[in-house]
């Protein structure tokens, strides 16, 4: 106690204990304070950093790579519907031709009649004949408008503008420079997208290999301090420094096997991908294997119906020179002429599929 240690006050008087302190009020410190400074932080290693940097262009050629392939699946419509196009254009000018030597047909069977070695009959059946034709242009143009329609919308190309065909397409052209057996599985644009995705499992698989080191990091800080009872910070006073620079290390060393089963599953992937890549190469020898069958198939149809409409006009032709000479009659040149209209689609069909048949050979060589 103060009384029994004979401390006094400054009057000379013991002090006394007081029973009961009570609350006593008591300020530490200054009634302003002010501090700025700043933190620095520098990564220096960490494995699973360098190995992400590392990916990021792998990752970038994987979206471009997956972005070619819808490119391509584009393209090869387009040109499906392009080359229809092109083949419907060159059925029209047939069936023009057509329609030009029935009109012809019908003023001589007219003719004929009028001189009397005709019936009625045989006007009204060339009438006929001749409003099929017409028909079928009409229907054929229709097709060709819709197609033409379709591949504007292919094109993203507002449909209100004109879009001219100004191609031709010859069997030449179809034939030239397209059986070559030589391919690479690096021009398919399916098996780029597999290796750079197999680059990024490869990746992983490093990355989670890494995470079992050290991750070092370098720090830093710089700040200065000032207490003030008035607000006077920006006047001359004491302003007080501290800062600080440090290495901070950290070792792994127990994680419930969590790193263990990550690279497990990575591997797995990476395994996965090896073989779905083995499996798309023997996907590729067979596509360029039964598109060559069929290309050389559709080449070998085509050719054989190319020489049918050519027989077929050529008895057409014989049996209106027979008729307009009194030696034939009029069945013979329907026959001829409903002979010649079927040779007539069927060599454009296959030139079609002869077309299709083309690009789906030259998709699966990754050429086109």
């Amino acid at each position: 106690m103060l009384s029994t240690e004979g401390v006094k006050d400054g009057n000379g008087n013991p002090i006394i204990t007081p029973s009961d302190f009570g609350v006593v009020a008591a300020q530490f410190g200054t009634k302003y304070n002010a501090s700025g400074g700043f933190d620095l932080s520098q990564l220096l290693f960490d494995g699973q950093v360098f190995v992400g940097l590392q990916a990021r262009r792998a990752s970038m050629d994987y979206a471009r790579s997956r972005a070619a392939i819808t490119q391509e699946m584009i393209k090869v419509n387009v040109l499906k519907i392009y080359y229809q196009l092109v083949v419907g254009r060159q059925q029209i000018t047939s069936i023009d031709a057509n329609i030009t030597r029935f009109e012809k047909l019908l003023n001589d069977t007219r003719e004929i009649f009028r001189q009397g070695f005709a019936e009625r009959l045989d006007v009204d059946k060339v009438s006929v004949q001749l409003n099929n034709l017409r028909t079928e242009k009409v229907k054929v143009q229709n097709q060709l408008d819709g197609g033409n329609a379709s591949l504007k919308f292919l094109m993203n190309m507002p449909q209100k503008d004109s879009l001219v065909l100004a191609d031709s397409l010859t069997e030449d052209e179809l034939k030239a420079n397209v059986l070559d057996q030589n391919y690479r599985y690096e021009d398919r644009v399916e098996y780029k997208a597999a290796t750079f995705g197999q680059q990024l499992n490869e990746y992983n698989v490093r990355r989670y290999k890494l995470s079992y080191l050290p991750t070092i990091a370098l720090y830093g800080n710089y700040y200065k301090n000032a207490q003030r009872n008035e607000f006077n910070f920006f006047n001359d006073g004491p302003w007080y420094t501290s800062s600080l620079i440090g290495m901070k290390i950290t070792v792994p060393i127990f994680d419930g096997f969590s790193k263990a089963a990550k690279l497990s599953g990575a591997r797995l992937a990476l395994q996965q991908t090896n073989n779905k890549i083995e499996q798309l190469k023997a996907s590729i020898d067979n596509d360029v294997k039964q598109a060559n069958l069929n290309f050389t198939s559709a080449l070998l149809t085509m050719d054989a119906q190319r020489e049918n409409m050519e027989l077929a006009e050529k008895v057409y032709n014989t049996t209106k020179i027979k008729y307009e000479q009194g030696l034939g009659s009029n069945q013979e040149i329907y026959t001829a002429q409903s002979e010649l209209k079927v040779a007539q689609n069927n060599y454009y069909g296959a030139l079609y599929d002869a077309i299709i048949s083309r690009i789906d050979f030259l998709k699966a060589t990754g050429k086109l």
